[in-house]
């Protein structure tokens, strides 16, 4: 998968017509994103069914398998992300 900037951006814009405030890149996108088979993604802003929603429509658009979770509530792992991941949002 070759992923580059104008596909973040892309993932950026849809993110934030479903009302996201934060969109935190982390996992094998981030670090490698021409190797990467997936799309890890930390969302605030979109909860419930338009959460799931957002991650469908971004699949669909890009045309990569996409993980999408929440950062709130807050936990180990989301902060890990926070410090970690690159802030699309």
């Amino acid at each position: 998968m070759a992923f580059i900037q104008e596909q973040f951006d892309k993932i950026a814009s849809m993110a934030r017509i479903y009302g996201a405030t934060r969109l935190i890149l982390f996992g094998s996108a981030l670090d490698s994103p021409e190797t990467a088979r997936d799309i890890d993604l930390a969302c605030d802003g979109v909860s419930g069914w338009k959460l799931y929603e957002l991650a469908a429509r971004l699949e669909e658009e890009v045309n990569v398998s996409l993980d999408l979770i929440p950062l709130t509530p807050p936990n180990r792992f989301t902060q890990m992300i926070e410090r970690r991941g690159r802030r699309l949002i």
